[in-house]
């Protein structure tokens, strides 16, 4: 079974030469490509075989099951009128953490930071805003090894979100960020259009979607106690059982994604807290083991490494300079992870 996923898929963005997501056009041509080559997974035989631990009907294991991440109103907007259009469901991990707070999620300023302005522009004035002390971090050397090796961004790009998601404690990645919003952009108004509203996370589960927890606020989990964690988890469930009218099958995805962003201490909350399926970012194929011996760390493709799929940037046309397809494993503009 190959289960992708996305983050921003919309039509070209205004004043933003930067900014990566997925041209509404290329997921239409991206979904025919996959129902033509691959199908996809019947959501009754999905639900039923997670609920009663049945084997998949044989019909599944080189099927398509779609997952869209971060809560975005693109998915709202774009995503489910063309999942509808098509009969065809998807799933939609969503962090709740924004509805309180009136304020982007740490990671998604950084997307429109740098959408807007670029890498170069925003490194250096992230760098006039933190002092090398700020940058203490006991998993530093692990986050510089591993953290966006196979993107095909800028150097000062990959080193703003290095700096933003994985270097700075949580109370001066606040402040940075807080100061650079201020500066650079108008986050209301970017609030206002990029997250669904809470009524509308109802809207997905009365549409026959499955809506799954993505945390409260984004974080690196394996960053957390597992007191940390557990608040993370168990608040975002609780937020989404109400907000869903009842989740009935609880799901979760990791922030991230990626084997160094969660520990066993991850694994071990959710199971507590009656999650049955968690998914990574390891690309690769969910077997029958997998949903074995691993339900909660199952594998996810990125929509980028399969053909249309392939990261815009500004007001690129759907199909335009397409080239060869790159994986661009810790990008969030069309898949990846932030």
């Amino acid at each position: 079974m190959k289960v992708l996923y996305y983050h921003y898929v919309r039509p070209a963005p205004a004043d933003m030469p930067h900014f990566r997501y997925l041209h509404l056009e290329d997921f239409r041509a991206q979904l025919d490509f996959l129902g033509e080559n691959y199908g996809f997974v019947e959501r009754a035989d999905f639900l039923t075989a997670v609920r009663d631990g049945t084997d998949m009907p044989q019909s599944v294991p080189q099927s398509v099951v779609l997952t869209f991440d971060d809560g975005f109103r693109d998915h709202v907007d774009y995503v489910l009128p063309e999942l509808e259009r098509r009969g065809l469901w998807g799933m939609f991990f969503i962090p709740t953490g924004m509805y309180e707070s009136g304020e982007l999620l740490a990671p998604h300023r950084a997307h429109h930071l740098l959408g807007a302005h670029g890498g170069a522009d925003m490194l250096a004035a992230l760098q006039e805003r933190i002092t090398p002390d700020m940058l203490a971090n006991e998993h530093r050397k692990e986050f510089s090894e591993n953290t966006y090796a196979g993107q095909d961004n800028d150097s000062a790009t990959a080193e703003f979100k290095r700096i933003l998601n994985y270097f700075l404690e949580p109370d001066a990645r606040k402040t940075a960020l807080d100061s650079l919003m201020v500066d650079y952009c108008d986050e209301a108004a970017l609030f206002e259009a990029l997250y669904m509203k809470p009524v509308e996370i109802r809207l997905l589960a009365d549409k026959g979607m499955v809506v799954g927890s993505h945390s409260v606020s984004h974080p690196v989990f394996s960053t957390l106690s597992p007191k940390e964690q557990e608040r993370e988890i168990i608040d975002s469930f609780d937020f989404l059982e109400e907000a869903s009218g009842g989740l009935g099958l609880r799901t979760f995805c990791y922030p991230y994604g990626h084997s160094h962003t969660y520990d066993s201490d991850s694994v071990r909350l959710l199971g507590e807290s009656g999650c049955r399926l968690a998914f990574t970012a390891e690309h690769r194929d969910v077997t029958a083991d997998d949903m074995t011996d691993a339900p909660l760390e199952l594998p996810r493709h990125d929509c980028n490494t399969f053909a249309h799929g392939r990261a815009s940037y500004g007001p690129r046309r759907p199909g335009e300079d397409k080239g060869e397809d790159k994986m661009a494993s810790e990008d969030a503009g069309a898949g990846g992870v932030s």
